[in-house]
């Protein structure tokens, strides 16, 4: 026996999930205490309902794993209720419970499993179909195993809770604060997965930049304020108009960006590119209203590319150098009139 338990004992110690923790206290618990059915069961209470988890079954009526019972009807709750870790005559006392009787069982000891704050959250069991003596060994084995599991789950919440705080900070990295778009970091993964597709398909991807001229005039003109106000209306507007179409992300305070995917026709690809900045420029534009008035914009400035085959650095520089290029055909007419017309 003892070979068995050092054996067994060597599963818990490299247990990393319940499940590799569980099924070792279950044989180890059969060895202990001759019963013919060991199981860990988790308790509902919401619901009222007890399940059987993991079970080991030596016995010819065992307890099936996933057996669902009513909670009120439990051997477990009567344990629990009346202090009895271990009852060897169940049909006697107990003798009114159907499960008792369904199973056969006589013998039936139970301990509970407990979560951080000291809630019942399951139970650890074993049932025999004729009365045994269950050592003071065995008893105290039942004991050390409910707390194993117990510490085994609270640490798995733990690692959870430890999961979803690293995704939650993973994504904040990855998102502009204050207009709540993706930032540089994810657009430029985003453009780097994009390209490394297009070099398997043969598709194209349109990168656009579009940057807004003139945020220090309304700064001077109106104050940080309208100027906040302004490129959060920028980012709402641009999200609806080219956010759809691919990733759009805020990569500067009065730059913005859209990776695409594209068509695998080069003519067909630059057309919507070309379309893309269009459309990011013409969202932007137009009339705005602040509390100090009303403003017509007319200082952004987007250029479109279409590419395949290159780098991410070298995709963000060709986009960066058409709308550099943009900027130069446009900034005559536009000095003219001036960037923003105010009411």
């Amino acid at each position: 026996m003892d070979e068995t338990i050092e054996r067994l004992s060597q599963g818990l110690a490299d247990a990393d999930s319940l499940e590799s923790l569980v099924r070792p206290i279950l044989e180890m618990l059969e060895v202990l205490t001759g019963l013919e059915s060991t199981y860990l069961t988790s308790v509902d209470f919401s619901r009222e309902v007890q399940t059987v988890v993991y079970a080991l079954n030596t016995g010819a009526n065992g307890v099936p794993e996933g057996l669902q019972v009513p909670w009120f009807d439990t051997l477990c709750k009567r344990c629990l209720e009346s202090g009895r870790q271990v009852v060897n005559n169940v049909r006697e006392i107990w003798g009114d419970s159907r499960a008792a009787a369904e199973l056969g069982i006589q013998t039936y000891t139970s301990v509970p499993v407990c979560a951080g704050n000291g809630a019942v959250i399951g139970t650890l069991c074993g049932i025999s179909r004729d009365s045994r003596e269950v050592s003071s060994r065995a008893r105290s084995a039942l004991n050390v195993f409910a707390k194993l599991i117990s510490e085994h789950l609270e640490r798995e919440q733990l690692l959870e809770q430890l999961r979803l705080t690293n995704e939650h900070l993973q994504r904040q990295a990855r998102v502009d604060e204050a207009s709540g778009l993706p930032n540089r970091k994810a657009l430029i993964e985003e453009l780097g997965r994009r390209l490394a597709e297009a070099s398997r398909d043969g598709a194209y991807v349109t990168v656009c930049m579009l940057d807004l001229d003139g945020i220090k005039e309304i700064k001077v003109r109106l104050g940080y304020e309208a100027a906040d106000q302004f490129l959060r209306a920028c980012a709402s507007r641009l999200a609806q108009a080219g956010g759809t179409h691919g990733l759009l992300a805020r990569m500067d305070w009065d730059q913005f960006a859209v990776v695409a995917r594209g068509p695998a026709d080069f003519d067909a690809a630059t057309q919507q590119a070309a379309a893309l900045a269009e459309r990011m420029r013409g969202a932007v534009n137009g009339e705005y209203a602040f509390r100090e008035g009303a403003a017509r914009y007319q200082g952004a400035c987007a250029g479109s590319v279409a590419v395949r085959f290159l780098g991410v650095q070298q995709a963000m520089e060709v986009a960066e150098q058409e709308m550099q290029k943009v900027r130069r055909e446009r900034r005559g007419a536009v000095e003219l009139r001036g960037l923003w017309q105010f009411a």
